[in-house]
């Protein structure tokens, strides 16, 4: 399609923006305080994506990649037509289904949402990145269709160009002495060499590499799967503390957005992404860690595994990784620094990484593996957007899951069937598992 072609369809988006773009400028002045100017409609439009679709909407990357974040707009002001025939005028009807696309973002489709986010966003003191930007990580380039829109960022910028040199540590929360021991060696021999450490912030391996690199004096980078104001674990609120002070709390949700499962295993692969190589320290076969380990490999990144007690479950998917030919084994630091040298700018091909992953059940939440197992989709997503005390209209559940109605009543009736959802006059609550 000729330039000409698509900027005439970027003037059209922005005949929609001036409303909202009005009320916003102000909003964002203070969330870019240490990064250049850029094009106040796009950097606006990112900020929109951020907080309308879920991570990784592939449906949406294609939209942007092709008619420009600016198609928001329009989209924000109702004007979906506008946005149907130039995808038209594209050839893209046929790649994706957009009504459907159309009809999980509606719910969310309101600027107050965005204007609350930004004043919420201030007070944390949190920063908003966008591609294009100078902090921006390069790296997330790989993840095409499914890059973030924007990062939301407390902390260091700083911390974000030395993802450069980076390497991701991840594994089990559940870690043992072994994994945890074996954690602060590699990261504390990264850390000399000035590597930026990269993690999810979560219990066991994670908090074991952050915490090293925090007293090695080397960055450190924390990924949620919430917004950074919703810091998760709660029980971290210390250790993100000092990762702010230091390096960097990141997130490509807006501010906000609570840590519900199916974000987690989404989280994984901007971990994966941010770094040149991705080591897996202790993993059982149904480790969360080896979703990062997958999205690494899909990506082309180079994974490291580290054995353990071959008779350890909790080193069974380190040793499934290095077994299947999908991660190098690695017992020390110069062996990371060796296999993040070899793949650096090379990139690192696998095979398929095929693997019965589960991402781990929070403790409050033990009877999901049955769920997971008997339910769509859809369902689990609406489960974990349902409270057990309080209830919440479809609407709400719509907005909060990123998915359309359609999509939640069917979601809600096979629930309700499995007793776990209940009507009540104000909507709906959590229902109790049936053994």
């Amino acid at each position: 399609m000729p330039a000409q072609t698509r900027q005439s369809h970027t003037d059209a988006f922005l005949r929609d923006a001036a409303p909202i773009l009005a009320a916003a400028q102000p909003l964002l002045v203070p969330l870019r305080t240490q990064l250049q100017a850029v094009d106040p409609a796009a950097l606006l439009a990112r900020v929109c994506w951020s907080g309308i679709c879920e991570p990784g909407d592939r449906a949406a990357g294609a939209l942007i990649a092709n008619l420009g974040p600016e198609a928001i707009f329009p989209l924000l002001a109702g004007h979906d037509g506008v946005v149907v025939e130039a995808l038209s005028e594209y050839q893209l009807h046929d790649e994706h289904d957009w009504p459907a696309a159309f009809a999980r973002w509606r719910p969310r489709l309101h600027p107050e949402r965005i204007y609350a986010a930004l004043r919420n966003a201030a007070q944390v003191n949190a920063t908003v990145v966008v591609p294009g930007d100078v902090a921006w990580p390069k790296g997330l380039d790989a993840l095409g269709e499914s890059q973030p829109h924007a990062l939301w960022v407390r902390g260091q910028l700083d911390a974000l160009a030395g993802c450069e040199q980076s390497v991701a540590i991840v594994g089990a929360r559940a870690a043992s002495n072994y994994g945890v021991e074996t954690t602060a060696d590699l990261t504390s021999g990264l850390s000399d060499q000035r590597c930026t450490i990269v993690s999810g912030g979560a219990y066991g391996i994670d908090a074991a590499a952050h915490r090293t690199a925090i007293a090695s004096d080397a960055p450190t980078v924390a990924v949620l799967a919430g917004g950074v104001d919703r810091l998760y674990p709660a029980a971290h609120r210390g250790l993100f503390t000092q990762i702010i002070g230091s390096g960097a709390v990141i997130s490509e949700l807006i501010v906000g957005q609570a840590p519900e499962r199916w974000r987690f295993i989404q989280r994984n692969r901007i971990i994966a992404a941010l770094a040149a190589v991705t080591v897996v320290v202790e993993a059982g076969r149904r480790s969360g860690a080896l979703h990062t380990a997958r999205s690494a490999l899909e990506i082309g990144r180079a994974v490291g595994a580290v054995p353990g007690p071959i008779h350890s479950a909790a080193s069974a998917g380190c040793h499934q990784l290095i077994r299947d030919g999908l991660a190098q084994l690695v017992t020390g630091a110069d062996d990371i620094m060796q296999l993040w040298r070899e793949s650096t700018g090379l990139g690192w091909c696998s095979p398929e990484l095929q693997l019965d992953i589960d991402e781990p059940a929070t403790p409050q939440r033990s009877d999901y593996a049955r769920l997971a197992t008997a339910h769509s989709d859809a369902a689990r997503r609406i489960y974990d957007a349902l409270r057990p005390r309080s209830a919440k209209p479809p609407e709400a559940l719509a907005a909060h899951a990123g998915m359309s109605m359609n999509e939640v009543r069917a979601a809600l009736v096979e629930l309700e069937m499995g007793g776990l959802a209940v009507p009540c006059d104000t909507g709906w609550r959590r229902g109790e598992q049936r053994h």
